[in-house]
């Protein structure tokens, strides 16, 4: 009895290291929710925006990898920012290819109303600094082992 048991032990959800990662990804992004819908973003929109908050200017493809997001999710994300006025798309001159993304006025005024969201998820979280530390290097590490 016990043998057989012991064959299935690593499929018991207890024992998964991707299902706490799964479960506290979809709750922190839930807890992001309400502080997001009062400057009408989405959490994927909202962590575009930091990324063009940060560099100003960035090729699609670039910013996908920065996002870890392939272009069919990032393009509609962008469609929703352009159209919100927050971003320009433009195709590079140099490449046609390559599509660039510049930040607007607009979206530079929108870092001013998220100034507090970190501060309040992180009264969420409740993480020492140096808890958040180690963890933020953990999941980092598993990011790259993944890929």
């Amino acid at each position: 009895m016990g043998t057989n048991e012991e064959k299935y032990e690593s499929l018991k959800l207890g024992n998964q290291l991707c299902f706490p990662l799964y479960a506290c990804s979809k709750e922190i992004i839930r807890r992001y929710k309400p502080f997001l819908d009062d400057i009408d973003l989405t959490y994927t929109q909202y962590i575009t925006m930091m990324v063009l908050w940060e560099k100003k200017t960035v090729n699609v493809k670039t910013l996908g990898e920065c996002l870890y997001l392939d272009s069919g999710t990032l393009t509609p994300v962008l469609k929703k920012l352009e159209f919100k006025g927050y971003i320009t798309r433009v195709r590079s001159s140099e490449d046609e290819r390559n599509l660039v993304v510049t930040i607007t006025e607009e979206g530079e005024k929108l870092k001013d109303k998220a100034i507090d969201i970190p501060a309040a998820m992180g009264a969420c979280v409740k993480l020492s600094p140096e808890e958040a530390k180690v963890l933020y290097g953990l999941l980092y590490k598993i990011i790259g082992n993944v890929r």
